[in-house]
């Protein structure tokens, strides 16, 4: 039972994203998903599918699972490939929607990885425009709100520069997104080609993975919480993160998908509303029974200090904005980490 109540709970938020985004203009449409079987990936993948179009997944399954698209596989509009997004050669495949998300993304994981990471932001990049440009299709790049680094501006617009160590340990992921813009930009540019970019800051809901390096603050301190162990906070906690439920996201990243306004823009998707660490982590030990002590570990290397968007053009053009309560979004993601664990 413990299982049909997680899977009700990602049941119910796929119903409300679609309620939220008109899925229709992806009807019958061919979608690549690179790093499909990744977090948002997997959501993707799933509102995609739902929606009637026929949906490509390509993963290395490096960081993504493939428990996360085990359900999909067999549907007769749903096909896995399993590929590195640098090294896939789609020979005469044509799609008319990509998107490119295939990249490490938790700190402690892409800094073992940085290689991997900054040629998944670099070559997987142009491997997917060059696809894009033979395919005349329209390419949806996932960045990040990492390319601001430690930003001097906040709320943080999508036209600040960035605040970025070139050579820090954070860079392998930070200047990798940044390029992997510039090559959209680029690509734009120079084939009059339909990329939007989008800039995701902190994400969480279920699917998130909590284990070793690819744990990222919310699912570890859940998981932490739940063992009854200590919840491990860097630096003093003061830090701040702007914090967004998984269906707001996806809302967003459909919205710029399908909304014509959105083509060649650069849009900020995420929560306005700014939350320090420590606090995040009070609240997740008091959803999960109040049973951990907070301990305190140094603060790694070039991690900002805040982070806030200004989402006032998601609003202007998309009409989108968060509407799930940090509260409410703490209590599903508990919950469904509590189900699937029993």
């Amino acid at each position: 039972m413990s299982q049909i109540g997680a899977g009700q709970i990602i049941e119910s938020d796929l119903k409300r994203i679609h309620q939220q985004v008109d899925m229709s203009c992806f009807r019958a449409k061919r979608i690549l998903v690179a790093g499909g079987a990744g977090f948002l990936g997997t959501w993707l993948c799933d509102l995609l599918v739902l929606s009637g179009a026929f949906v490509e997944c390509v993963d290395n399954l490096s960081t993504g699972l493939f428990d996360n698209i085990r359900h999909l596989i067999g549907h007769r509009d749903f096909t896995f490939t399993e590929s590195d997004v640098t090294q896939t050669e789609f020979e005469d495949k044509r799609y008319d929607l990509i998107f490119h998300l295939a990249s490490r993304a938790s700190p402690e994981e892409y800094q073992q990885y940085p290689v991997q990471t900054l040629l998944a932001n670099s070559s997987g990049t142009w491997n997917l425009l060059e696809l894009a440009k033979r395919s005349h299709a329209t390419t949806v790049y996932a960045s990040s709100s990492e390319v601001y680094g430690d930003s001097q501006v906040l709320p943080t617009p999508e036209t600040y520069w960035g605040w970025v160590n070139p050579i820090g340990v954070r860079s392998c992921y930070d200047e990798g997104k940044r390029f992997g813009e510039a090559l959209c930009m680029a690509y734009k540019r120079s084939n009059a080609m339909d990329v939007r970019i989008i800039r995701i800051f902190n994400t969480f809901g279920p699917r998130i993975r909590e284990d070793g390096a690819y744990g990222r603050a919310v699912s570890r301190f859940i998981s932490q919480a739940l063992k009854g162990n200590d919840i491990t906070v860097y630096g003093d906690g003061n830090q701040t993160r702007s914090f967004c439920y998984v269906t707001d996201t996806l809302s967003g990243i459909l919205r710029v998908a399908s909304n014509e306004t959105a083509r060649g823009e650069v849009l900020n998707i995420g929560n306005p509303q700014e939350t320090r660490i420590l606090e995040i982590a009070q609240r997740i030990n008091k959803l999960a029974g109040d049973n951990s002590r907070i301990s305190y570990k140094p603060l790694p290397p070039d991690d900002p200090v805040r982070r806030c968007p200004d989402i006032s053009k998601a609003k202007r053009l998309l009409g989108w904005e968060p509407v799930i309560p940090l509260d409410d979004a703490l209590k599903r993601t508990v919950e469904w980490f509590t189900l699937r664990s029993e």
